[in-house]
């Protein structure tokens, strides 16, 4: 039997078993999805939850504001909703969620902060005008932007991981879990120079005695590599260079413009989900909100019925 064939009570079954196996779920929440699911359900008359669109979830929000409910109420139901989705986009019975771009009648979730392609080229020309190490830092800015690496996880980079001229890098993330990432020819290209340099460099001090680093951006502190902090100062300096906010600039606004930049391509969710090394497909949702709420400036910008006589 297909998903679509399965009744949608089969379908809330199934969620409210995920959720208490994978989630622990409270009995009392579990008794509150059921409810809710249950009642959207009813509201659908006949709909299966497998052709429902983002038009039924909103009107069946608005259908419960008209009824008095109150705005936990609406939101809890939403959330529900919204959960159901993402439960069967993950076993795929669905392709989408078509609840993941409403927002609930709450406060809306703050958006993170991203950057524009001509901001992030400047960043990069920055990088490759700077005064004090070019290369290394070149590297570090390409790397991020085609990796959308954390920045721990770039600062700390093993430099086996670059050896060999990769088109690949073996990432070591949160939770110890490791993850393949594609490397553009112009990081791939600024990684083989920098590891030149590098090497020199770690030969050089070899013969006096140093041992040699294990890092790609080493340093001789005590983490052994590039720390976090050296890395967020010389991206606000890149900014000031760049003519970009430095307001606008950390190593996660790189991460975000990489995953907004990649999405408004058309790269699927789960795709960028995997090269996020996100654990939940819900963290990686909130890039819709970002590309969406980036298309409406985009329209009030430009859009000629959009300007004031």
């Amino acid at each position: 039997m297909s998903a679509s064939d399965r009744p949608n009570a089969n379908w809330i079954q199934a969620f409210l078993e995920a959720q208490a196996a994978e989630l622990d779920a409270a009995t009392n929440t579990q008794l509150a999805y059921a409810r809710d699911l249950a009642d959207f359900s009813d509201w659908l008359n006949g709909t299966h939850f497998s052709k429902v669109t983002q038009d039924h979830v909103e009107k069946y929000l608005i259908w419960c504001d008209s009824q008095g409910l109150a705005k936990s109420t609406r939101a809890r139901r939403l959330s529900a909703a919204k959960q159901l989705f993402r439960f069967a986009f993950e076993e795929g019975w669905r392709e989408d969620n078509p609840a993941i771009q409403i927002s609930g009648p709450g406060r809306d979730k703050r958006l993170p902060k991203t950057l524009s392609h001509e901001e992030v080229d400047a960043l990069l020309q920055a990088a490759r005008g700077a005064k004090k190490d070019p290369l290394r830092t070149t590297c570090l800015m390409e790397l991020l932007y085609a990796t959308g690496m954390r920045v721990t996880e770039l600062v700390s980079l093993p430099v086996s991981a670059a050896r060999g001229d990769p088109r690949m890098l073996l990432v070591r993330g949160k939770g110890d879990k490791e993850r393949m990432v594609p490397l553009s020819p112009p990081a791939r290209a600024a990684t083989a120079v920098w590891l030149k340099t590098r090497d020199e460099a770690e030969d050089s001090a070899f013969k006096d005695g140093t041992p040699r680093s294990k890092f790609l951006f080493p340093s001789r502190g005590k983490l052994g590599h590039l720390t976090r902090q050296s890395f967020f100062n010389l991206i606000k300096d890149l900014a000031v260079a760049g003519g970009v906010s430095p307001a606008k600039v950390t190593p996660h606004t790189l991460r975000h413009a990489f995953a907004t930049h990649l999405l408004a391509g058309g790269a699927d969710l789960r795709s960028i989900q995997t090269l996020l090394g996100h654990a939940d497909v819900a963290t990686t949702e909130i890039y819709t909100h970002v590309l969406d709420e980036r298309l409406k400036e985009l329209v009030l910008d430009h859009h000629p019925l959009a300007k004031d006589d």
